[in-house]
């Protein structure tokens, strides 16, 4: 309920006035010559929620000329305080945006309350600790127990998981350093093979060739492989569900050599994509035993489901 344009009282510089263009303070001021409202201004009805009091002068008693302009100047006052009380009323109700000065209506005080949409932070909870003794593949939705004398690898390449020996030594080919036995855990890609027999068995290739043959960056850390033989091949369940492995030996230019073993098994979760799980220990004195890698085998389990296990013996068929 805007009061429309004209001169009024000035709130924030007492004895002038400003003009009102109808929605905001302009900068245009003046002096009044006069309490006299602007020409052709009819007072408009008081309105809902704005209190207005009008004054009015004592009139002489006897009438007369007198007593007229009495009554013309108590009207006129009436009708200044009547568009004051209306126009600071509907200031203090908004901004004063139309003032390129910043010139603010009044303000009133108020008591800090808490907003509606505020809310109070829970208090902060530490993470559940992470078992020393179990490795999490959420994207493949399995955990591998840690084989004792075995540890996470705190650094890992893409997706692939990794369980370790803790040990170093230098490499006996190229120079570097390795370690007696390595474990991985990673999505099967590039290839739509569904078979676990079949993706095993394509599988152990690379694998040897990763461990044992030339390293990523091209090095040759046991000088090359010269020769291998499979030594073990067959189903294992795994986490309940049906897999396939296979087992090489394989001799080096340089150093003892050492076992591989590619696992396949399809995941339990999401689209049951194959999972790849490979095995490398090596074949000198200290390695660990090769019976780590079944302990791991039968240890594997889905997230969350620490009863569904697996190994050579098992049922083999996935679990409902």
């Amino acid at each position: 309920m805007s009061p429309p344009p004209g001169w009024y009282p000035d709130p924030s510089t007492p004895g002038t006035e400003r003009w009102w263009d109808g929605s905001a303070w302009t900068e245009h001021r003046r002096t009044p010559a006069a309490p006299a409202a602007p020409a052709g201004y009819q007072p408009p009805q008081p309105q809902p929620g704005f209190a207005t009091t009008v004054i009015q002068q004592p009139v002489p008693a006897g009438g007369g000329s007198g007593g007229g302009r009495a009554r013309t100047v108590a009207i006129c006052a009436a009708g200044a305080v009547l568009i004051a009380s209306i126009v600071t009323g509907f200031v203090v109700l908004q901004d004063d945006d139309g003032d390129p000065q910043g010139s603010t209506a009044p303000t009133t005080s108020t008591v800090d309350t808490p907003s509606p949409t505020q809310s109070t932070s829970a208090p902060a909870t530490s993470a559940p600790a992470e078992d020393p003794d179990t490795l999490v593949d959420q994207l493949n939705g399995i955990t591998l127990p840690v084989p004792t004398g075995w540890e996470k690898a705190e650094n890992t390449v893409g997706d692939e998981l990794t369980l370790q020996t803790p040990d170093t030594y230098d490499c006996p080919g190229d120079p570097g350093l390795c370690r007696q036995g390595k474990i991985t855990s990673s999505t099967a890609t590039g290839t739509d093979e569904r078979s676990p027999e079949k993706l095993a068995k394509k599988d152990i290739k690379d694998a040897v060739d990763a461990a044992y043959d030339e390293d990523s960056i091209g090095r040759e850390p046991f000088g090359g492989m010269t020769r291998h033989e499979q030594v073990k091949a067959g189903t294992v369940a795994v986490g309940g569900r049906s897999g396939y492995f296979v087992r090489w030996r394989v001799h080096t230019e340089k150093g003892s050599g050492g076992y591989v073993q590619s696992l396949a098994f399809p995941s339990s979760t999401g689209s049951e994509a194959m999972v790849i799980v490979r095995f490398t220990i090596d074949a000198a004195k200290g390695a660990p035993p090769l019976s780590d890698i079944d302990k791991v085998i039968e240890g594997i389990r889905p997230v969350g489901d620490s009863e569904t296990g697996g190994g050579v013996g098992n049922s083999v068929e996935p679990s409902p």
